[in-house]
C-alpha cells in the first residue's frame, strides 16, 4: 500500500471519530506546594554549584543553599498551616496527586526541622584530624576512587571534599516531602524513588571504612529495589482492581459506593483478590521503608556501614515519610478494609516490637544496637496505626516528631566518641566515658532514656500516647506486649548508661573530640526537645491532634 493511501485511510478515520478536544493544561497550585518545590529548586541550585563554583569556596556555598532552602521551605509550611490549609482549607492539590492537610503539613514540617539538623552534622569539619593542613568531613575525599588506591591518596593530599552530599540530601528531603503526601498511588512510587535513590549513593561514601560503607549501600540498594518492585507490583494489582490509582477512588470500589464504571474495566473491577494481593505488596513496600520485622533485614549493617550523620538522618527523616505514607493508605484508601488489615499489622507490630528489643541485647556496636532499638520503635509506632481512631493519628504524628530529634541526637553524640581509626562504635570502647567526658556522656544518657520512655522525657510522652490510643481502639494486647518489650528495651539502653558511669576508663580509650558549634548545635536542639516534650508535651499533643485529620 503506498504511502499517501495510508495518509489518506488515517485523516479520513481521524474525520470520522469524534473532533478531538482541547487537552486541559494542569492545574498546579504553586504556593501549596511550594514547600517541596523549594526544596526541589535549591538541589538544582546546588548541583550547578558542584559545576560552577571553584572547589575552594563550594562547602560553603552548598551548605549556606541547604539551610536557607530548608528553613524557607520550614516557613512555608508554618505559613500553610497558620493560613487553615491543615484544617479548614485542607484540599487535594495538583489534579489529585498531592494532599494538604494536616497530617501532610505536620510531617513536612518535622522532616524539614530533621532535615536542617542533619545538614548540620553533615557539614561537620572538626572532629577529624586534619589531613594535610586541610579540614575534613565525615565523607571521602573522592567517592569514586577505589578504596586504598592511589587516586584516593592524591585526593586526600589535594584536600578535595565530597561536597555534592548537600544536593543528595535535597533530592532526598524534597522526596520525603511529597510522600506522606502523595495523594496517589503513582505519585507516591516517584516520591519513594526519588527520596531513596540518593540515600543509596549517601550510605557509600564514608571517609574512613570505605569498603563497608559500599556494602552498607549495595546491600540497601539491592534491597530497597526490591521493595521498590513490591510496591510497583501492588500499585498494578490496585489499579487493576479500581481502574484507577487515586486514593479516593480505590477508597469508593472498596466501600462499593462508586458510581460511573467503564465497562472496559467492569470484569476485573472489584475482584477482591486483586485487592488483596495489591494491598498486601505495596504495604510490605512501607513496612520494608519503615525496618518493621521481617522487612527489617537491611536496617543493622545499612546503619552500621553507612556515615553516621547520614545515619542519623536517614533513621529520622525516613521513618517519618514512610509511616506518614503508611498512615494515609490505611486511613484514606483501605478504612474499609480494616478488618483484612488490622490482624496482620497486629502480627507486625508484635514481632517487630519484640524482635527488636530482643536482638539488640546481644549487641556489641552502638550503631547496630541504635539501629535495633529503632526496629523496637517502629512496632511502638504501629500500635498507634493500629487504634484506627484521631487519637491514633496524633499520637503517631507526635510519637514521629519527638523520635526524630532524640535520633539525630543521639547518633551526632556517636560521632564525637573517637580512636586513631576514626569513630569508636564498639561498646568496650564507651567504658568509662562519663569520667573522661561527663558533659557528652550525660547528653548521651539522656537521649538513652528518652529511647526507652523513661518519665519527663519525650519518649515517655510518646509511648504513652500511642499506647494510650492503641489501648482505647481495642487493642489492649498489644500495649502488653508493648509495655513488656520497653522493659526488655530499658535493659540494654541502661546497660550502656552503667558502663560510661560505673566502669573504670581504659588507658587506651577513645578521646572526646570537640565539635564545632554545628554539631553542638544539632546535639544541643535534640536535648532541648526531648526534656521540652517530656516536662510539657500538652502543646505539642494538642498541635498533633490538630493536624491528625486526613482530606479524603
Amino acid at each position: 500500500m503506498s504511502a499517501s493511501a495510508v495518509h489518506s485511510l488515517w485523516t479520513t478515520a481521524a474525520t470520522a471519530a469524534e473532533p478531538i478536544s482541547k487537552i486541559d493544561a494542569p492545574k498546579i497550585e504553586y504556593g501549596q506546594l511550594s514547600p517541596t518545590l523549594i526544596v526541589l529548586g535549591a538541589a538544582v541550585i546546588g548541583v550547578l554549584v558542584e559545576a560552577f563554583v571553584p572547589r575552594k569556596s563550594r562547602y560553603y556555598a552548598q551548605v549556606f543553599v541547604a539551610v536557607v532552602a530548608l528553613a524557607a521551605a520550614f516557613s512555608a509550611v508554618v505559613a500553610l498551616a497558620a493560613g487553615g490549609y491543615g484544617t479548614t482549607k485542607a484540599h487535594i492539590a495538583a489534579m489529585g496527586a498531592v494532599a494538604v492537610d494536616g497530617p501532610a503539613l505536620f510531617l513536612q514540617g518535622t522532616i524539614l526541622l530533621a532535615g536542617i539538623l542533619g545538614v548540620f552534622t553533615f557539614a561537620e569539619r572538626r572532629l577529624d584530624p586534619e589531613a594535610h593542613g586541610n579540614r575534613v568531613d565525615a565523607f571521602a575525599a573522592q567517592a569514586a576512587s577505589v578504596p586504598g588506591s592511589d587516586s584516593e591518596k592524591a585526593a586526600v593530599k589535594a584536600g578535595f571534599t565530597t561536597t555534592e552530599v548537600f544536593p543528595l540530601l535535597l533530592f532526598a528531603i524534597s522526596g520525603m516531602l511529597v510522600f506522606p503526601a502523595a495523594n496517589d498511588l503513582l505519585t507516591l512510587f516517584v516520591a519513594l524513588e526519588v527520596f531513596s535513590l540518593p540515600l543509596y549513593l549517601l550510605c557509600a561514601v564514608a571517609r574512613r571504612k570505605r569498603l563497608m560503607s559500599q556494602e552498607a549501600a549495595v546491600k540497601y540498594f539491592l534491597l530497597g529495589a526490591f521493595a521498590s518492585a513490591f510496591t510497583l507490583f501492588g500499585i498494578a494489582l490496585l489499579y487493576g482492581y479500581a481502574g484507577s490509582v487515586s486514593y479516593a477512588t480505590i477508597a469508593h470500589v472498596v466501600d462499593g459506593t462508586v458510581t460511573n464504571v467503564d465497562p472496559a474495566l467492569a470484569g476485573t473491577m472489584g475482584n477482591d483478590v486483586l485487592l488483596l494481593m495489591g494491598m498486601a505488596l505495596v504495604v510490605m513496600g512501607l513496612l520494608f521503608k519503615v525496618g518493621a520485622v521481617p522487612f527489617h533485614m537491611w536496617t543493622p549493617d545499612v546503619y552500621q556501614g553507612a556515615p553516621t550523620p547520614v545515619t542519623g538522618f536517614m533513621a529520622a527523616a525516613t521513618k517519618v515519610a514512610a509511616f506518614g505514607a503508611l498512615l494515609r493508605l490505611l486511613y484514606v484508601v483501605l478504612p474499609g478494609m480494616r478488618w483484612d488489615w488490622r490482624p496482620v499489622m497486629w502480627a507486625v507490630a508484635i514481632v517487630t516490637m519484640l524482635g527488636g528489643a530482643i536482638v539488640a541485647i546481644t549487641q556489641t556496636d552502638i550503631k547496630r544496637l541504635l539501629a535495633y532499638s529503632s526496629i523496637a520503635h517502629a512496632g511502638f509506632i504501629l500500635a498507634g496505626v493500629i487504634a484506627t481512631s484521631p487519637d491514633g493519628v496524633s499520637s503517631v504524628l507526635f510519637y514521629l516528631g519527638a523520635y526524630s530529634f532524640v535520633t539525630i541526637g543521639a547518633f551526632a553524640v556517636v560521632t564525637l566518641v573517637r580512636d586513631a581509626g576514626g569513630e569508636a562504635t564498639h561498646l568496650s570502647k564507651w567504658a568509662g566515658l562519663g569520667r573522661r567526658s561527663p558533659l557528652v556522656a550525660a547528653v548521651f544518657a539522656v537521649f538513652l532514656l528518652a529511647f526507652a520512655g523513661i518519665p519527663l522525657t519525650s519518649g515517655f510522652a510518646g509511648k504513652f500516647a500511642v499506647f494510650k490510643a492503641a489501648a482505647e481502639g481495642g487493642a489492649g494486647a498489644l500495649v502488653v506486649v508493648g509495655v513488656i518489650s520497653s522493659a526488655i528495651a530499658a535493659f540494654f539502653y541502661i546497660r550502656v548508661i552503667v558502663l560510661m558511669f560505673f566502669s573504670e576508663p581504659k588507658p587506651e580509650g577513645p578521646t572526646v573530640a570537640v565539635p564545632s558549634p554545628l554539631t553542638t548545635t544539632a546535639i544541643a536542639v535534640g536535648v532541648a526537645v526531648t526534656l521540652v516534650l517530656g516536662v510539657a508535651p500538652q502543646y505539642f499533643l494538642n498541635l498533633a491532634s490538630q493536624a491528625g485529620v486526613f482530606v479524603r
